[in-house]
């Protein structure tokens, strides 16, 4: 695919104007063109990325790839509605709510607010998500991580690209950020710095070192505030934090119930920064494989770690890991008539949970065979 652009505007001949061209010998700054050589056109590619400096051409080829209406704008946001209703509006509540996840935006309070409300990069990845969830056949997306600081933008296009290759389009990302790219692993590359078009390199993504410490509830503070519900403190409970390079990354406390051979998990959270990384299972399968292998403080009397969730993403996941089974899934409520001047006051009807309606889905980690 052969990619020319020729733009042209008025050339002023105001005095500010000519004395610009007279102090820095420029003649006009009416005409812009740029030529690029695109070797896209079989199907066998997903993602691809167009990236140089401010003004090198980037939009003005972006528009021509796939012809018109396939640059994504973010339109479609409603002030007076949470994110969650203006994504996919007809579409399955499941979807939005994994396409929400699976691109980093695993913080369910955010999922509530309106678009306006959120924060930079909040709107990154809603917008991510949007596309994620619609998932139309080919799509162009400008300033691809622009606005954001460049954590939520490594981590934000890690999520984004292996989200995105499950939905089978092809997708063109636009960004002056080359950071950017080895997270991205993307099918080819064009830069309008050099002129030099790339495909089919192996992408090598960073790594970095995720260390696990064993504390008390004293962290639990700064991890709150990103948790979905406002439960009191766990009783005779372990601590254990994530950290990369000293920053807090994620937070689980693990219980005892030995009655019943096994440790109870919660409080499981990762900071919105670092969502879309894939810690998050990871960081509870090695907590939980801790205690179950007999290395904890109650030894050997561990057979297993049971851990409950609304997080229909986590469910997914949970659901889809070899190590965990699912041994509960309460989606609709239940009969509550020792509790029944609760329900009444709720006005549940004998329907609830202490008051209020929350799924809850179990599961337990077994020890690995």
């Amino acid at each position: 695919m052969k990619v020319s652009v020729r733009n042209r505007c008025a050339d002023f001949t105001s005095y500010r104007a000519a004395r610009v061209k007279s102090l820095f010998n420029a003649e006009s700054g009416c005409n812009f063109a740029v030529d690029a050589e695109l070797d896209i056109d079989d199907a066998d590619w997903r993602i691809g990325v167009i990236v140089g400096p401010s003004g090198s051409g980037k939009t003005s080829i972006g528009r021509q790839l796939f012809g018109g209406g396939t640059l994504y704008a973010p339109d479609g946001w409603s002030a007076d509605q949470p994110i969650v209703d203006c994504i996919a509006p007809a579409g399955a509540f499941d979807a939005v709510t994994s396409a929400l996840a699976a691109v980093g935006l695993g913080s369910v309070p955010a999922w509530l607010r309106p678009y306006a409300v959120l924060s930079n990069g909040e709107r990154f990845r809603a917008d991510l998500a949007k596309v994620v969830c619609e998932a139309p056949a080919c799509v162009v997306i400008d300033e691809f991580s622009s606005v954001v600081d460049r954590q939520i933008a490594r981590f934000g296009a890690l999520a984004f690209q292996k989200a995105w290759r499950r939905t089978g389009g092809k997708c063109v990302l636009l960004s002056c950020h080359y950071d950017i790219l080895d997270w991205l692993e993307p099918d080819w590359v064009f830069d309008t710095a050099t002129g030099r078009f790339e495909r089919g390199r192996l992408w090598r993504r960073p790594e970095f070192e995720l260390e696990i410490w064993q504390t008390d509830s004293r962290y639990w503070h700064l991890f709150e505030p990103h948790y979905y519900l406002n439960l009191p403190s766990m009783i005779a409970a372990d601590y254990y934090i994530g950290t990369v390079d000293g920053e807090l990354v994620a937070h689980l406390g693990v219980s005892p119930r030995l009655f019943d051979g096994a440790m109870r998990a919660s409080r499981m959270v990762v900071m919105p920064e670092w969502q879309g990384a894939g810690i998050g299972l990871r960081f509870l399968n090695a907590i939980c494989e801790l205690q179950v292998s007999g290395k904890s403080r109650y030894g050997s009397r561990v057979k297993s770690v049971q851990f409950h969730t609304s997080h229909p993403g986590l469910c997914t996941a949970l659901r889809r890991d070899p190590h965990w089974r699912q041994i509960s899934a309460v989606l609709y409520g239940g009969n509550k008539t020792r509790s029944a001047r609760t329900i009444r006051l709720a006005g549940h009807r004998g329907v609830g949970y202490g008051g209020h309606f929350r799924a809850v889905q179990g599961f337990r980690y077994v020890v690995s065979e």
